[in-house]
């Protein structure tokens, strides 16, 4: 278990690919990088204000990706560390309330992806998801289960505007089809959480 867990810290520690210069549209901020290697842009377009703080580690953010040829809203916490390991209590029983204006609200289901935290729309809710979310003037997001405040939390809320130009910025950076997949679940952080947890029950 040491040993694993030392292994562990030595991933999580590898530094992110360097990335260009943000460049922000209304409250969005578009950042995008060039894999040197094989010329492939990676592009991420999150809102400029959390979702939720964290003192240690990254904060939830509201982000925009490509799932299946759809731009879609989603929940991240990205580069997760041991330091911030508890946002990965989430993958395991955890999800994301959205809702935009006065629209219904959906369930993002959050999992491991990489060393990321991702909750985004269930399949069912995808198209919903990609109409509604360009003319959106206002997101409502609560995180809900294991860690989560709770459903009687007061959500927060995040002011939208020129997403539609956002997301073209966006498809113009990375054409549809060429971000890479979604990397494989994070089982090492996800066993040694699920250990974390048995050993509080």
């Amino acid at each position: 278990m040491f040993r694993a867990a030392i292994t562990l810290a030595c991933l999580l520690a590898l530094p992110a690919a360097a990335q260009t210069a943000t460049e922000e549209i209304g409250p969005w901020r578009l950042a995008c990088a060039t894999d040197r290697m094989t010329d492939r842009t990676e592009c991420l377009l999150r809102h400029r204000d959390p979702v939720e703080r964290s003192a240690v580690g990254p904060a939830l953010t509201l982000e925009i990706l490509e799932r299946h040829g759809q731009l879609l809203p989603a929940v991240t916490a990205r580069e997760l560390g041991l330091d911030g390991a508890a946002r990965g209590l989430f993958a395991l029983a955890g999800a994301a309330q959205l809702r935009f204006d006065r629209n219904t609200m959906m369930e993002l289901p959050c999992g491991l992806e990489g060393r990321s935290l991702v909750c985004v729309p269930r399949a069912a809710d995808a198209p919903r998801a990609a109409a509604e979310l360009p003319a959106a003037e206002r997101a409502l997001v609560r995180m809900t289960g294991l860690g989560a405040p709770g459903g009687g939390a007061e959500p927060t809320e995040l002011r939208l505007s020129d997403t539609r130009a956002a997301m073209e910025r966006l498809r113009r950076l990375q054409p549809p089809g060429s971000a890479s997949p979604p990397p494989p679940p994070g089982l090492d952080l996800r066993e040694l959480l699920g250990r974390g947890l048995r050993l509080i029950q």
